[in-house]
């Protein structure tokens, strides 16, 4: 039986993966639909740690502050129109391709987010 603790830490690692690909893309021509891939994975799981992991369930003092900043991240930030609305104009204009993962990544390590999932992962 999985506990919370590596439940939790799977879906942390799935992301950071997902956060990884992101940073690590070149910026080519169609790299707009393995963007928006990645930025859907990432914002389904943090919508999964954001409603159905319980604070109680995790004992580390890290996590109420993790989940705010989760949050935070599923309020504030959404590029999926945008991603829509530029991909038949712009799918092979690196320099909009480039800036795009840039602000993606930009939202991703607002308030230390991404460093604070890699912290939590290690700490699981």
């Amino acid at each position: 039986m999985v506990t919370y603790g590596e439940y939790l830490k799977n879906i942390l690692s799935q992301t950071m993966e997902s956060y990884q690909n992101l940073k690590n893309l070149q910026d080519k021509p169609g790299d707009l639909d393995l963007i928006k891939k990645e930025l859907l994975k990432i914002n389904g799981f943090l919508r999964v740690i954001t409603n159905k992991i319980e604070d109680q369930k995790i004992p580390r003092s890290e996590f109420p502050s993790l989940k705010t900043k989760l949050k935070y991240f599923l309020d504030t930030y959404s590029f999926e129109q945008e991603i829509d609305t530029m991909s038949p104009l712009y799918h092979s204009d690196t320099f909009r391709v480039k800036n795009i993962r840039l602000k993606i990544l930009e939202s991703l390590e607002d308030k230390n987010m991404m460093d604070d999932v890699k912290d939590l992962i290690e700490k699981l």
